[in-house]
């Protein structure tokens, strides 16, 4: 028999739309402190922490320079864009269909505690998961393993597969051991999570949900994905 599987499910990008609100709120930040960094340019880099994603884009000395005041400034300006965020289509059905089968699923965010639960709110989740982790609960974030390793430790099940739009979601899955699924919502493209080593790439949830429905995640066990790959291959 497989051994059952538990889901860390990343949510921004994956769950609600506000890939593209943090990108240009990352943007106004950096020209509210003089730097000019076209939001195309921060884009790819959504979904890591904000020390690695100003590092990554300016360099270490701005990072040690304006690094604490670049955060602050994004994060005002989100908060303020938070209320525009939405759930991406399928996401609440998707997390229904996950609960009726009995799946074990953590909401895996490095987000602020707020944040978060505004999201658990509007994806009206709080029936539907075993909880959620928050900014405050790792020191180090994604691509680096410690917010799945938290996500596991609560789901408490012998395998865990990671759900997330980014290639920073893959990469902390395969730090930590674990399978991860890439859904390709935040338009960060099929070939770089397939290179960021996830087993599986769909298009959005819906997607991910009809093959749910055919092959229940508490029964997955070695070689299931690989079935799943070659299935969605075949469409």
């Amino acid at each position: 028999m497989g051994s059952r599987a538990g889901i860390a499910l990343d949510v921004d990008g994956t769950l609600v739309d506000s890939v593209f609100h943090h990108a240009i709120c990352w943007q106004r930040a950096f020209a509210h402190l003089g730097h000019d960094v076209p939001a195309s340019r921060v884009h790819p880099h959504i979904g890591k922490g904000g020390d690695l994603l100003v590092s990554a884009l300016v360099g270490d000395d701005v990072e040690r320079e304006d690094g604490d005041a670049l955060r602050a400034a994004h994060a005002a300006l989100f908060s303020v864009e938070l209320p525009t965020v939405r759930p991406l289509p399928h996401a609440r059905a998707f997390l229904e269909t996950l609960a009726e089968q009995g799946t074990t699923v953590v909401l895996s965010s490095s987000a602020g505690a707020e944040e978060v639960e505004h999201y658990v709110d509007i994806l009206g989740a709080r029936d539907l998961v075993a909880g959620w982790t928050t900014s405050g609960d790792v020191q180090r974030t994604k691509p680096h393993p410690e917010l799945v390793d938290v996500a596991a430790e609560m789901l408490g099940t012998p395998r865990v597969v990671v759900i997330g739009d980014s290639p920073w979601d893959v990469l902390a899955a395969r730090a930590a051991g674990h399978e991860a699924i890439g859904v390709d919502t935040g338009c960060f493209g099929v070939a770089a999570l397939e290179q960021a080593g996830a087993v599986l790439v769909v298009d959005g949830l819906g997607d991910l949900l009809g093959l749910v429905h055919e092959e229940p995640f508490v029964h997955w066990r070695a070689g299931v994905v690989s079935d799943l790959t070659a299935r969605v291959a075949d469409r």
